[in-house]
């Protein structure tokens, strides 16, 4: 990616190296694959786990530490703020093209081992993650180094379809999309369907920003996209059950299939419109 040189973000807060409060059990990066094993063979969620050692569920978005707010000088905190700045131009125009009303910019808050935030306090191993209740997407950068080791997916594409990817539940968020899908939940939808449908949303929109990063900023370069559709691939429910457990279970996947994710990133990738995302209209995903 022709990432040097291009726009970053002051939504950025740094709170890396900032120790966590409540007592919680902070759980390395090397943790995350013994987490995604407990999840498989229970079919829970892996933030049940976090939650069952680190702490108190849920904290007030008051009582946060703070940390450095404005650009990391560090050359991976600077790569996410120039990702976080693009997609900040990629959904202020598709908002104002759709008219989805303002768009509210995320703050990406970058942490080490462990961080509070208004949805508890949870470890680096639950992976990359975004908070509906503070509007903020928590990035332990050492994810990267899992991301590119374990999984097989380097690449500055791959790093990059990651934080699209979160930023794709914030506008999720904004246009009420995770509300409807927690009041499916509550009626006695299928949880778990019901996440598969809506990660797969959020790679189509790591997609879409995906087109126009590469159509108007000109931050793609050759090999970018098979970078991004690896990590997609690397990171489906049946290849890290296979990974962990030989086999895989359908039923209590909630991001979806390798092959699943391919589709709907590739898809935003071509399209680039929120019209093109609607998984919970598509009969086969």
């Amino acid at each position: 990616m022709r990432w040097m040189g291009q726009r970053e973000s002051a939504e950025v807060e740094d709170r890396r190296g900032i120790p966590v409060r409540g007592g919680g059990i902070a759980i390395g990066g090397g943790g995350v694959l013994l987490l995604l094993l407990l999840a498989v063979v229970t079919g829970r969620n892996p933030l049940e786990f976090i939650d069952l050692v680190s702490g108190p569920p849920e904290v007030s978005v008051d009582s946060e530490p703070r940390g450095r707010l404005g650009v990391p000088s560090d050359e991976g905190g600077r790569f996410a703020s120039v990702v976080l700045a693009s997609t900040e131009d990629v959904w202020r125009r598709q908002f104002a093209e759709h008219r989805a009303g303002e768009y509210r910019l995320p703050t990406l808050v970058l942490f080490s081992d462990a961080v509070e935030s208004a949805c508890g306090l949870n470890s680096s191993a639950v992976g990359p993650f975004y908070c509906s209740r503070d509007g903020k997407v928590y990035l332990d950068l050492s994810f990267f180094r899992e991301l590119k080791d374990r999984f097989g997916a380097p690449g500055d594409f791959a790093r990059a379809y990651v934080i699209a990817h979160e930023v794709g539940h914030h506008v999720q968020n904004l246009l009420g999309i995770s509300d409807r899908v927690d009041d499916a939940r509550r009626g006695g939808g299928d949880g778990n369907a019901l996440s598969v449908r809506l990660e797969l949303q959020a790679d189509c929109f790591a997609g879409i920003w995906g087109h126009d990063a590469g159509r108007d900023a000109n931050l793609l370069e050759p090999g970018d996209v098979e970078e991004g559709l690896a990590a997609a691939a690397a990171i489906g429910d049946d290849r890290i059950q296979k990974r962990s457990q030989g086999y895989t279970v359908p039923e209590t996947w909630t991001h979806g299939s390798s092959a699943m994710r391919v589709r709907w990133l590739k898809r935003g990738l071509e399209r680039g419109d929120l019209a093109a995302c609607d998984t919970f209209s598509a009969g086969e995903l």
